[in-house]
C-alpha cells in the first residue's frame, strides 16, 4: 500500500511541475536581457552596456541639444516622413559642419507584433534615418545604429497616441 501511494504523490508532483511549465511559458514577456547592436561594437569597448557610444566635444553636444532628437514614423514603416526629412535635415547641417562628431540612431517600434520582427523594425527605422543623413553628405562611419524593438517605450498604454510615440528613432549625440 505504501508503494502505491508513494508512486501516486511522486506522478501529483510530476503533474505539477509540468502544469506549471506551460502556463509559465504562454504569456509574453515585459522585458529581454537582449538588445541588438546590428554593427557590433565599436573598437576598445569590451561590451555594450547600453550608454551611448559616442565621444563628442562640448559644442556638439550644446549643439545637438537645441535640435529635436526624435523622428517618428507610421504605422509599420521605416520610410522618412517630410516632418522627419526636417528634423533629420538640421542634423545633417550639424553633423556636415563638425565632421568629426558621431550620432548614435536607436530605433523604436510599438508592442505589436513579436520580439524579433519589433528588433528588425527598429534597426530598419535607424538605418532609414543613417541613409539619409548620408544621402544629405554626413559621414556614414560617424553614424552607429541600434535597435531597440519595444524594449524602451516611450510612453506606455494601448492607444494610438502611445504606440505613434513609440514608432521612434532618437538621435544621441
Amino acid at each position: 500500500m505504501s508503494t502505491s501511494f508513494s508512486k501516486i504523490a511522486v506522478l501529483a508532483v510530476l503533474s505539477s511541475a509540468v502544469a506549471l511549465m506551460t502556463t509559465g511559458c504562454a504569456t509574453k514577456r515585459a522585458t529581454s536581457e537582449v538588445v541588438v547592436a546590428p554593427l557590433g561594437i565599436p573598437g576598445g569597448q569590451a561590451g555594450y552596456n547600453g550608454a551611448v557610444i559616442v565621444d563628442n566635444s562640448s559644442a556638439v553636444v550644446t549643439g545637438a541639444e537645441n535640435l529635436q532628437a526624435v523622428v517618428y514614423f507610421a504605422f509599420d514603416s521605416s520610410e522618412i516622413t517630410s516632418q522627419a526629412a526636417n528634423v533629420l535635415n538640421q542634423h545633417a547641417s550639424l553633423l556636415s559642419s563638425n565632421p568629426n562628431a558621431g550620432v548614435v540612431i536607436a530605433g523604436h517600434t510599438d508592442e505589436r507584433g513579436s520580439r524579433e520582427y519589433n528588433i528588425a523594425l527598429g534597426e530598419r527605422r535607424a538605418q532609414a534615418a543613417r541613409n539619409y543623413l548620408a544621402a544629405q553628405g554626413v559621414a556614414v562611419n560617424n553614424v552607429r545604429v541600434i535597435s531597440y524593438g519595444e524594449e524602451r517605450p516611450a510612453a506606455t498604454g494601448t492607444t494610438e497616441e502611445a504606440y505613434a510615440q513609440n514608432r521612434r528613432a532618437e538621435l544621441s549625440y
